[in-house]
Formats: structure tokens, C-alpha cells, sequence
């Protein structure tokens, strides 16, 4: 390689040649150096020799308000350390090292994920030109997962589509795979990588333009793969220390800028990139193949002689670098590509002092050392590339002299890497250095009288063994892979079931009957047996599709169901068939028909939160505590079909008259202002069925053929509904399972699913006892548990997934013990979310890929109350995360705030949207007006619009008059065309109109959301109330789902925890209410039947409830489970235990 001292050109005065480390961590980043803050690698870059350094952790907040404050503008898409931050550490820096240090915006992002049925981890680097596009960034990223909690966050999100968002970032903006051939982390890694570039990067792998080659890889070894030819191989150090920094390098002959560097590495123009400055692969940390703790290090071969399996433990090994590259080489070792880039291979000068002084790389003797010769010669590159030899010999001695010689032609032993440990250079045999001894004196004494006082960083300590290296030469076959286990597939999709319907399901999809009960337990292929059984009605049996209607309990179960009818029948059929909730085709009968009981077509739902106000103007006496409790009775009433008067008349009920009186204001509130609310939807329905026949003979005509999901969760408005419109000759058929009823809180019966047959005579009755989506073993649990409930129904399920993994239950400290518990568990199944997890063996290494993604595993919980220290828990560990059930978007202020303007533009005469935006306005308007204006309101019963159009009627000052005039007329611009634009472009006009408080990511979701919707503002509306806490799930995200026991029905994962296995929380005891035990029973065989492969139960010796420290006793579900199935877990998670420990019980990690 050329030579890489500084120089300018000759006009300009621009830096030319310059060395660059583009990727490495700042402290921000875990398992890293305090000190590695942009100070200290101002300092070490230039004792180092390095002239452009990467700022590392891009993707932190904190961090990024770090850099702001210290860096500021150099060159163009560079940065400079400002004066004030850079002197203190200068002195520091010896004269002969003094060098200009540019900075460059640039992290690593780690991606773990599932793709083609393989869980994928790949660390990327990505490059961002300016503080102002790394801002975008961050915010498109921290939409997605944790950002916060470590420098290098973990996604779950493919990295195709991190180019994606790198690239619409910003035009400058760059993604280059990093260290793409560790075993555990990379892009053509062993464990969890790709075989080939365009695998990973599908359509945009024209964008991917350079490769990182990491440690334990050098050029030669990348030339053998001809697919990598068309990539500029590029190499960092990957620094955890500033010390760390330019153990890999690269050199370029370019302007000194952003746009140049990129240049020059898109074209690979040799004359501007020029090569890279390189590890020996041999020392990296996967080099070779092998077991750290068993000592077991073998070249390919090797490995392929014992078929990969360890002599010593008899698991499989861990594949390194050498191996993998040897399977996918489609050259001879030594061939080169057409175009290549030189490289140099070094040793760390203070490596090879260590080996001079025959003692550690981080004692004093060599830290002294390595600053007398930096102090006299320059940086460290300087020295170990260029400097003549003979003033090396003069200041450090024959030995050392002839140390850097040999690392300059090559000549040296290594010990190679294995299995996350460093390999060891070998530069002198210890004849040799005992020879040396006179000159290696002379040095010491040099150095005592030299040296300086600064102190040495401990770093990782490095192997001492002496294997010599042999390298593999022919390429390889693929090592057969082990046989796989047997796994629950998962239901859902095509393949959950066979693709011939079993004789249970055939059966109830091809039975003549005019009323049809499917008694479906857990994973029997409820909605396939369901949608298939439609199929046959329109292609058999000829039903018009339009005449069929098919009602479920959540959104995401409806969609589900459109999108199995298309795969059945197709979209324009399935657009005919009426899919949807119970309650939005209430809403569609309403909105048609509703007139007829003084229901206007344009009537809006009302939300959770303005139910709450709404009530508390109907109550104002009450006390704010009984809000929720009497807002629960009047649904419960409505469920039941019951009015005011009714309750009122309702003896069995201790408070009928007060609560009658409280229900009748709260529903005339609810009619001023033009709303109904979530059960008025169904209740109201019903009124106008009994109360108009010919309206009900329109609708029983046109349903000939009724689908209901979930029977056992309707409750007796519902099952009114059913009844009604069941017309002559209809035909229902109705699919669920009584031992999954868990809504009886809310007014659900499941009697109405035992009495069925009751309901409609001639039923028939087909029962599906299959289970494709658990183990045997897993049913055979869930079944003991729910064998004890009083009437019980006796259903056998089976399950041909056979599995001799046992339910684990685990009995923690604390309540905090059990969060980090699941954190380092689901850590493990994973196999390890960063090299910390690997190296320090908080994961066990068994050599074998990873079988788990993020989006495998729910925690689930009975209250709500239980995430906040799983949530804490997993935050701190970076792992991504979605929580199910908290407030969901729709709740959050900032969009209630902005929802309110169109909600007024539907319904302007609705004076509680009106006080709300008056509310939230507060700021410009001012309190004092607003409170005058509601209560001139109260007091004359005039509308608010009424106030406002008659202000001179309230006492306030003239300038508040003018200001509220402004904001009337304001809202009468609003209000004066809403149908004229679409939805999200009046959201963007109320966004730059009024105060709504909505910061850019937020309003971005918000119009993503809107979008189609078209101008249809009331449709949209209703369906931001029309959502369950199971429709907030995001299946495709790649996350681990926190969510109550309540909120997993009908969802499925591989692995399943269920936390809190406690008396008075499973079973949960109310305060003052009575316990429906037999309920709780079935709410967790509910949960325990949403796992597929894995269940793990646990619970704690002491738990804080509401501030009170509580010992509870373990639930009493738990000893209904036969000890045979359970695997009993009581060692708590042990950090650092001792090396040869020995435990009679399981140590999980």
C-alpha cells in the first residue's frame, strides 16, 4: 500500500490522504468504556492516526444531544470538536501526534428478526450527513422500538427496511453491512445470517454498495467469493474503547468531505480509496471454529472430520468466520478479483511490546512504553507502517525494531480466534526474547526516564495458547444440519392445518342444517372450518354472498376472516358478504334505519374518555372514584336490555333508584350532544327490531345465513339480536368454545352457548377436538386446570404435536426478580441480543441458530397494574416491545385534541366537543373566559355555540371578546366546507390553525391512519371507537408482546409466560366482589392454550401492591397441573457465578 502521511493539495490547501474508522460505540453503547466520549476520541484518533473517526450510536437521543452541543461543522457532512471541549485533552495529546480530527454521524443499528422461517440478527452501520436528517431519523426509528436504552438499540425490523427508511431519511444517507461474516451478528453470518447479499436486501440491493469485512476476516478471504466483487470491502475497528480505536482502518486519497468519501466508495475508484488497514483475521473472535469453554479450537476441516459436533460436551460447535467462508467460496484461496484494493495487516503496537516484556497488553511497563515511542515518533500507525527502523532501533532497541519488522513481512505465529475469543500473535520464540535481554534493558531504562503518567484503560484480556494457524484451501461442502425438531406450526395460516379439512371439520363445513353449534376448542381451526363452511354456501349451495353475514368480536378477527374468504373466493365476492363486528353492523342498521326511534343517520359514538365527562356532568355530586364503577353498571344494564325505568323498577338491584337517575341524565346528555355510546349501539338495535317488524323483515330477509364467532362471549342484547334476526328458513350457524367465556364482567353469559340447542330446536351439534397449535403436553396442562370448574364440559382435546418439553414454573424473590427473569430468559431463546450476551456466557453458546424472534414470545398478565415492571424491565434491556391493552393511540391526548375539531365538524350542535376545544385553547382564549362561557350555559340552558355567538351577553373584557370573535370565526372557516378536502388534508389545516400540541411523528401516524378514509370524517371517527384492546396488537411487528390475559384471546405465540401465578391475582379477588373462580379458571387455560411450543409460569415470594409489600401463596391453579408435566424452577438468575459451581438444580442460564 501506498504511503498514508498526511498531505494537502498543493493549491487548495484541502487534506488529501487521510485515514478513516468510521465504525465504532460511544459510552452510551453497553459492555463499553466510560471514557468513550468524543474528548477522549478527539485524543486517542490522533495517537492513534486516525483523521476522520465515526461518532458512533447514532440511533440515541442522548447522544445526538451530546454531539449538538460539542461538535460543530467542518467540511461539508463533517464535524469538528469546538475548542472548550477539545483543550483539556489536548495537552494530553504528545506533539509528534498532533493531527486536524474530523468526526462523521455514523452507528451501528442491531436487527433482529424473522425471515424465509429463520431468525435473522445483522448489525448495520448507517451514515447520516447532518444533524438535522439524524433528528429524522431517530424520530421514524423510536415509532418502531426502543431507542433509548442502549447506543446500539436492537429492532425488530428487517434490515431492508432499515435501508428503507435510511434512504427516504435522507439523500445522503447510507447503510453498509457491518463485520458481515460473525458467526452470531451478520450478514453472512453462520448462526443467523444471510447466503448472499440480495437475500437480505431483496429489492433496494442496489443501494448496498460497500461491505464491512470485521475482525476475523481480511480482502483475501472476500475475494474468494466472486458475489461480493461489485462491493467496496471496507474495515473499521469496531471500537469499545478509544484505546481501541484503528485496529482496522481505511485510507482514502479524496477530498476531505462527506459527499467525497462516499464517492470514492460507490465507485471504488482505486486512485481515491486506496485500501484498508487490517487486523490479522486470525486474531479476531471467530476466526475458527470451536468451544471457548470446552478448549476445543479446529480449523474447517477439522470441524468437518468430527461433523461438527464438540468431543467434549457433544454439541454442536460454534462455525467461525474461516468455515463459513469456505462453504460459500466459489475460488481458490489466492485468486483475486479483477479489481481489488491493497491492504497492510498490523499488529497493535502495544501487543507487540507485551510480547517484548513477556507480561500483559495493559500493564504499566507497556503503557510507558507506548507512550515514549508515540511521544518521539509520531502515532501509532506512523510507527508500525513507515517509521524507519533504525530510529525505531535507536529510541526502543533491537527488539523492538525487529518486532515491527516481522509484523511488516508477515512473519509471525498466531493462535486464530475461536468461539468469542481473540486470537494471540506470536512475533518471537522465548530463546529470542531472552537474547534480546540487553537491549531490551537499554529500552526500559529509556522509557523510566521518558515516560509520562498517564493511566492505562483495562481491556479484554487476550488468549495465551499457541496453536500455529493453518488455513482450509478448497472450498467446502455445507455441513448437513441438524435433524429438526418437531414444532407446533402456527395456526392461522395455510399450513396450520392440513390442507384436507380433518373428518370433524368436514363435517361441519358440509352439514345441512338450519341452526349448526361448533363447539371449537383452542387451535382446532375455528375460523378455517368457519370460513370454509361460507365457501361452501356460495359455491355449493349457492347462497348469494350478499346474503350472508358473519359477526365476530374484534376487528382484527374480521379481517382475519375477509382476508381467508378471499383466499377462498375472492375479493369481489368476499366485497359482497357483510364481515364485521356486532357492533358496527349496529351501526350500519342504525345509520340506515335508526330515524324510525329518533335516531339521526349522522350520530356519532362516543368515546371512553367522554363517556367519563358526560357522566360526571349527569352526577356532578358524585365522587370522582365512582365514575368508572357506575359507568360499568349502566353498561351492564344495557347488555341486559334493561332502560332507566326498568332499573329504576328492578327491586333485585340495592341502588336502582339512584343509579336510574344517574343513567336517565347521562343518556339525555348523550342525546344533546348526538351520540350514542359503545352499548347504546346494540341496545338500540334491538329497540328498533321489536319495535319496527317491517324494518326486521328487511334485514331477516337479506341475512339468510348467520356466521357468529366467539358464541360463548355474547351477552343477552346480543343474543336478543341473534334471535330476532333469525328470520323463517334462516341459517345459523354459531362457532366457539364455552371453556374460553371470560367477558362475564362484562355481561357475557355463556349459558347462551349451553342452552343453544334450547334457542333453536334441531340444532345440530359437531365438535372439534384436534388442536394443531400446542403440544400434547400443553393441552394435557391446560386441561387439568380447567378439569375443576363446576360444569365442566368434559371436551377432550388432542394434539399429534408431541414435544418431552415440560411446563416451566418459576417461583422469584420479587416481583422485580420475575421482570428480570423473563427479560434473561426470553434473552436466551433468542440466542443472545448483542456479543455481551455471547462472550460473557449470559447466553449459553451451544453452536446452534437462534430458533426464536422477538415476535415469538407474549407475556401475559391479569391486571394491568403487572406491566409497569416488566415494561421498566425490558426497557433497560433494549429489547424491542410492544404493550397491548395500555392507553392506545387513540387515547393519547395530543389526538383526542385534535379528534375534538372533527368531531365538532360532525357535530356542530354538540356542545361538548365544543367546550373541549374551548378547554384546549385555554392558552389564547384564557381560563377565565371559558369558565364564564360554560357556565352562562348551564345557567340559561343555551347551547355553547349559542354563548359564543351572543358573547356581549357574558361579563368579559372587551380584548377577550375580540379574541374569542377570532377563534369563532376561525372555527366557522373550519366548519364551512368540511367535505371539500380529504381527511388528512383538514387534519393538516387543524394542525397549522389551532393549538393542537402534536409533535410531527405523531400527526404523520395520525394522517397514515386517516388516509383511507377518504372525506368520510364520521366514518373515520366511529372506527376509532369501534377498537378492542386486541385489535392494538401489531402482529407484523417484530416485538414481544406485554398484554393482559383478556387482551391474548385469539392471538398465538411460540413461547408464552404467563407472570403473577398468585392467589388474589390468578384467581383476581376485587375488593369487595364476589370472585367468579370457575371464570378465573377458564381466563388462564385462555392463557395457557396461546402457546404453541413453550410455557413458562411464574410467580413471586413478595410482591408491592398499591405500596404495600405482600407474600402471596402460589395459585391454586397451579396445583391442579400433575407434577409429571411441570418442570419446577426455583434458582433465581445468578450473574456472575463462579467457574466450576456446581447446582443440583437447573440452571437456565
Amino acid at each position: 500500500m501506498q504511503d498514508v502521511t498526511l498531505r494537502r493539495h498543493p493549491t487548495t490547501g484541502i487534506l488529501m490522504k487521510f485515514v478513516a474508522d468510521v465504525h465504532l460505540h460511544s459510552y452510551f453503547s453497553r459492555a463499553t468504556s466510560k471514557n468513550l466520549n468524543l474528548e477522549y476520541l478527539n485524543k486517542w484518533a490522533q495517537l492513534k492516526g486516525v483523521n476522520v473517526v465515526g461518532t458512533g450510536d447514532i440511533a440515541h437521543p442522548g447522544w445526538l444531544a451530546e454531539m449538538r452541543e460539542k461538535l460543530q461543522p467542518a467540511e461539508d457532512g463533517l464535524f469538528k470538536l469546538k475548542a472548550e471541549y477539545a483543550k483539556p485533552v489536548q495537552a494530553e495529546v504528545f506533539k509528534a501526534c498532533r493531527a486536524p480530527v474530523r468526526f462523521m454521524l455514523a452507528g451501528e443499528i442491531s436487527n433482529i428478526y424473522k425471515k424465509n422461517d429463520k431468525v435473522r440478527k445483522i448489525h448495520n452501520v448507517v451514515f447520516m450527513p447532518s444533524f438535522d436528517a439524524l433528528e429524522k431519523f431517530q424520530t421514524t426509528l423510536e415509532k418502531i422500538g426502543n431507542i433509548r436504552s442502549d447506543g446500539r438499540p436492537i429492532l425488530g425490523l428487517d434490515s431492508r427496511d432499515l435501508l428503507e427508511i435510511v434512504l427516504e431519511t435522507d439523500a445522503q444517507g447510507y447503510l453498509i453491512p457491518a463485520h458481515i461474516w460473525t458467526p452470531w451478528f451478520a450478514l453472512l453470518g453462520s448462526m443467523s445470517g444471510f447466503d448472499s447479499v440480495e437475500e437480505c436486501f431483496d429489492d433496494l440491493t442496489e443501494h448496498i454498495f460497500a461491505l464491512e469485512t470485521g475482525l476475523s476476516s481480511d480482502p483475501p478471504m472476500n475475494w474468494r467469493l466472486s458475489m461480493l466483487d461489485r462491493y467496496t470491502l471496507v474495515s473499521n475497528s469496531d471500537a469499545h474503547s478509544p484505546q481501541k480505536l484503528a485496529r482496522e482502518a481505511n485510507v482514502f486519497d479524496t477530498d476531505l468531505s462527506y459527499p467525497a468519501i462516499f464517492a470514492a466508495l460507490k465507485s471504488g475508484d482505486p486512485e481515491k480509496f486506496l485500501g484498508t488497514i487490517e487486523f490479522f483475521p486470525e486474531e479476531g473472535k471467530y476466526h475458527y471454529d470451536g468451544h471457548r469453554k470446552c478448549g476445543v479450537r479446529w480449523d474447517p476441516k477439522e470441524t468437518l472430520a468430527n461433523d461438527c459436533i464438540c468431543t467434549v460436551c457433544g454439541k454442536k460447535v460454534t462455525v467461525g468466520v474461516m468455515h463459513r467462508v469456505e462453504r460459500l467460496a466459489d475460488r481458490e484461496l489466492g485468486e483475486k478479483p479483477e479489481k481489488y484494493r491493497p491492504y497492510k495487516s498490523l499488529v497493535p503496537l502495544p501487543e507487540i511490546l507485551a510480547q517484548i516484556h513477556g507480561v500483559g497488553v495493559n500493564t504499566k511497563r507497556v503503557n510507558e512504553g507506548f507512550e515514549f515511542l508515540l511521544s518521539r515518533l509520531g502515532s501509532e500507525l506512523h510507527i508500525l507502517q513507515e517509521a524507519p527502523l533504525e530510529d525505531v532501533e535507536k529510541l526502543g532497541g533491537a527488539m523492538v525494531a525487529e518486532g515491527i519488522r516481522r509484523m511488516r513481512a508477515g512473519d509471525i505465529q498466531i493462535a486464530a480466534g475461536f468461539d468469542g475469543e481473540f486470537g494471540s500473535i506470536h512475533l518471537f520464540e522465548e530463546a529470542e526474547r531472552e537474547s534480546f535481554s540487553t537491549q531490551l534493558g537499554f529500552f526500559i531504562e529509556n522509557v523510566k526516564r521518558n515516560a509520562t503518567d498517564a493511566p492505562a484503560e483495562t481491556e479484554s484480556k487476550v488468549s495465551d495458547t499457541s496453536l500455529s494457524y493453518k488455513r482450509a484451501s478448497k472450498p467446502m461442502p455445507e455441513p448437513l444440519p441438524d435433524k429438526p425438531q418437531q414444532s407446533a406450526t402456527v395456526a392461522g395460516s395455510n399450513e396450520a392445518i392440513p390442507n384436507d379439512l380433518n373428518s370433524q371439520q368436514k363435517h361441519a363445513v358440509e352439514l345441512d342444517a338450519g341452526a349448526l353449534l361448533i363447539v371449537a376448542g383452542p387451535g382446532t381451526g375455528k375460523t378455517r372450518t368457519l370460513t370454509h363452511r361460507i365457501s361452501h354456501l356460495i359455491i355449493r349451495k349457492n347462497v348469494p354472498a350478499a346474503n350472508i353475514l358473519a359477526v365476530t368480536f374484534t376487528n382484527k378477527a374480521a379481517e382475519e376472516m375477509q382476508q381467508r374468504l378471499t383466499g377462498l373466493l375472492g375479493e369481489p365476492v368476499v366485497k359482497e358478504i357483510s364481515v364485521s363486528t356486532f357492533h358496527s353492523v349496529c351501526v350500519h342498521i342504525l345509520s340506515t334505519d335508526g330515524e324510525g326511534i329518533g335516531i339521526p343517520p349522522e350520530f356519532s359514538i362516543c368515546s371512553d374518555k367522554d363517556r367519563t365527562i358526560l357522566l360526571r356532568k349527569a352526577a356532578p355530586t358524585y365522587h370522582r372514584n365512582r365514575t368508572s364503577e357506575i359507568l360499568e353498571e349502566i353498561s351492564l344494564a344495557k347488555s341486559n336490555l334493561l332502560s332507566p325505568e326498568q332499573v329504576e323498577a328492578d327491586n333485585a338491584l340495592a341502588n336502582s333508584r339512584e343509579l336510574a337517575a344517574v343513567y336517565q341524565n347521562y343518556q339525555e346528555r348523550l342525546r344533546e350532544n348526538h351520540l350514542l355510546d359503545y352499548d347504546d349501539l346494540v341496545f338500540e338495535t334491538v329497540n328498533l327490531f321489536e319495535g319496527s317488524p317491517e324494518i326486521l323483515q328487511k334485514y331477516q330477509n337479506k341475512f339468510a345465513a348467520i356466521f357468529v364467532d366467539e358464541y360463548q362471549d355474547i351477552n343477552f342484547a346480543q343474543h336478543q339480536f341473534l334471535k330476532l334476526l333469525m328470520g323463517a328458513g334462516s341459517n345459523l350457524c354459531a362457532i366457539g368454545d364455552p371453556d374460553q367465556a371470560i367477558y362475564g364482567f362484562r355481561g357475557a353469559n355463556r349459558e347462551f352457548f349451553l342452552s343453544f340447542q334450547e334457542d333453536f330446536p334441531d340444532t345440530a351439534v359437531i365438535n372439534l377436538s384436534q388442536n394443531y397449535r400446542s403440544t400434547q403436553l400443553i393441552v394435557d396442562a391446560s386441561s387439568q386446570v380447567l378439569a375443576k370448574q363446576n360444569g365442566d364440559t368434559g371436551s377432550q382435546l388432542w394434539s399429534d404435536v408431541v414435544s418431552t418439553t415440560r411446563i416451566t414454573t418459576y417461583s422469584a424473590p420479587t416481583d422485580k426478580a420475575e421482570a428480570e427473569y423473563i427479560v434473561h430468559e426470553i434473552e436466551r431463546m433468542v440466542g443472545g441480543t448483542s456479543y455481551f450476551s455471547i462472550d460473557s456466557g449470559r447466553v449459553s453458546d451451544q453452536g446452534n441458530a437462534a430458533e426464536y424472534s422477538f415476535a415469538d414470545f407474549a407475556v401475559l398478565y391479569r391486571t394491568r397494574s403487572q406491566s409497569r415492571l416488566l415494561v421498566e424491565a425490558f426497557a433497560r434491556s433494549g429489547m424491542p416491545f410492544q404493550t397491548v391493552g395500555e392507553m392506545s393511540f387513540w387515547e393519547t391526548p395530543e389526538i383526542d385534541k385534535l379528534l375534538n375539531y372533527l368531531r365538532f365538524l360532525c357535530s356542530p350542535e354538540a356542545g361538548l366537543y365544543l367546550e373541549k376545544i374551548l378547554k384546549q385553547n385555554q392558552r389564547s382564549l384564557g381560563s377565565a373566559t371559558i369558565e364564564r362561557i360554560v357556565e352562562h350555559s348551564e345557567a340559561t340552558r343555551q347551547s355553547i355555540r349559542e354563548v359564543m355567538e351572543n358573547a356581549e351577553t357574558i361579563k368579559i373584557s372587551e380584548k377577550q371578546r375580540q379574541t374569542l370573535q377570532l377563534f369563532s370565526a376561525k372555527l366557522e372557516a373550519l366548519k364551512a366546507n368540511p367535505n371539500s378536502n380529504s381527511i388528512p388534508e383538514l387534519i393538516e389545516s387543524i394542525a397549522r390553525s389551532f393549538d393542537t400540541d402534536m409533535a410531527p411523528d405523531t400527526l404523520h401516524q395520525l394522517l397514515t391512519h386517516a388516509e383511507p378514509f377518504g372525506k368520510d370524517i364520521r366514518k373515520f371517527l366511529r372506527a376509532t371507537v369501534l377498537r378492542s384492546e386486541t385489535d392494538e396488537y401489531a402482529p407484523r411487528s417484530d416485538k414481544v408482546a406485554l398484554m393482559t390475559l383478556h387482551a391474548a384471546k385469539g392471538l398465538e405465540f411460540p413461547v408464552v409466560f404467563i407472570i403473577g401465578c398468585e392467589e388474589n391475582l390468578i384467581p383476581f379477588r376485587r375488593e369487595g366482589k364476589q370472585t367468579d373462580i370457575d371464570e378465573e379458571r377458564r381466563l388462564l387455560y385462555v392463557g395457557m392454550t396461546r402457546a404453541q411450543q413453550r410455557l413458562i409460569m411464574t410467580s413471586a415470594k413478595t410482591r408491592v401492591v398499591f405500596g404495600k409489600k405482600l407474600r402471596p401463596e402460589p395459585s391454586r391453579f397451579l396445583k391442579d397441573i400433575e407434577a409429571a408435566l411441570k418442570e419446577v424452577t426455583k434458582r433465581p438468575f445468578r450473574k456472575n457465578r463462579k467457574e466450576g459451581e456446581s447446582s443440583s438444580q437447573m440452571d437456565l442460564f
